[in-house]
């Protein structure tokens, strides 16, 4: 019977239990927001990502996916 050596390396992958993966500003609706400040339930971006705001959003760029759709929808 052969030796079989095992080799392993470290696997390093992003953390994305808080959503730090993705740090963008998206687009919600102002009524959302202020109820989350409040009640502190999550909120919904356009482009379907849900979580509590907590962040300086002007901190960060704008989602790319979020900014499309806005810019699809028709003028109110």
């Amino acid at each position: 019977m052969g030796v079989t050596d095992t080799v392993t390396r470290p696997q390093i992958r992003p953390d994305t239990g808080q959503g730090d993966h993705d740090r963008f500003a998206h687009y919600v609706r102002k009524e959302d927001i202020v109820r989350a400040n409040v009640e502190g339930v999550p909120v919904v971006a356009l482009c379907g990502k849900k979580w509590i705001p907590n962040r300086d959003p002007s901190r960060y760029p704008v989602c790319p996916t979020c900014k499309e759709i806005y810019e699809a929808l028709p003028d109110a």
